[in-house]
């Protein structure tokens, strides 16, 4: 009983401690990609979008709404965690918690829920802020949220790995920059794959983010590129696969102990 009490004393104090920190300096962490996806919505829907048209029935706006939101939801849980956790390691305040009497799960589960936390906070502002140019109705408020935020732990997760196997601060940009930037771009968030030849549609169906976009989309518009059963299935076992790993790298302390 004493065990259990700490261990659900140091998450809620690692939790904590990663929500007031990037919570603290709110205009760096979450008005920023606000003010950017509100510049997506007035270049590409209603200057562009206008031209464009229709996309799968719905105004243009309309469609990339869901695929802006799973943007910033990606981009700032996998910054969130690399930053933080990388910033514990390089200040070498991690050894403390690898030699206090605390459990790798309680030590992974405080990063990657906050890790969470910020992605769906930015994800609440960019949905609020979608609200001025286009009326979302939710299809399925369920699988909405469930989308949401197993593909935020994924990439809280990811951002884990990457804070542990990163030297030095360069290497923590070089994943969100030539990885999940070009992914994400690719990922279904401005277009439909039927756009697209066939075998090209064959290869966007690797993508990862793709599944997570259109599965989202699917959950507020209703449409999707994708099947949503296998989408969901991808998500699961990206979580758990990513989680068993970043448990194994914690226990072996790799990258940790230099």
């Amino acid at each position: 009983m004493g065990h259990r009490r700490s261990s659900w004393i140091a998450f809620i104090t690692i939790l904590n401690k990663e929500v007031r920190r990037f919570s603290r300096i709110w205009p760096q962490t979450l008005l920023p990609p606000g003010i950017t996806m509100a510049l997506y919505f007035v270049i590409f829907g209603n200057l562009i979008g206008g031209r464009i048209g229709e996309m799968d029935g719905f105004a243009y706006i309309d469609y990339i709404v869901p695929g802006l939101i799973m943007m910033s939801v990606i981009t700032n849980s996998y910054s969130n965690v690399v930053s933080s956790f990388f910033s514990t390691k390089f200040q070498r305040s991690i050894e403390e918690l690898m030699v206090a009497p605390v459990s790798p799960h309680v030590i992974l589960l405080g990063y990657s829920l906050g890790g969470v936390a910020r992605g769906l906070a930015v994800g609440l502002i960019v949905t609020l802020m979608s609200l001025f140019f286009t009326r979302l109705q939710v299809q399925h408020i369920g699988l909405t949220i469930g989308v949401v935020f197993l593909t935020s732990l994924v990439f809280s997760l990811g951002g884990f790995i990457n804070a542990v196997y990163a030297r030095n601060f360069d290497d923590i940009s070089i994943v969100p920059t030539f990885v999940l930037t070009p992914l994400t771009y690719l990922g279904g968030v401005f277009y439909s794959i039927s756009l697209l030849p066939e075998f090209w549609q064959s290869v966007s169906l690797i993508n990862p983010i793709l599944h997570m976009v259109n599965a989202f989309r699917f959950g507020i518009l209703g449409v999707s590129d994708i099947n949503i059963g296998i989408a969901l299935i991808l998500m699961v076992v990206f979580a758990l696969g990513l989680y068993l790993f970043s448990y194994r790298l914690l226990v072996r302390g790799t990258g940790l102990r230099q």
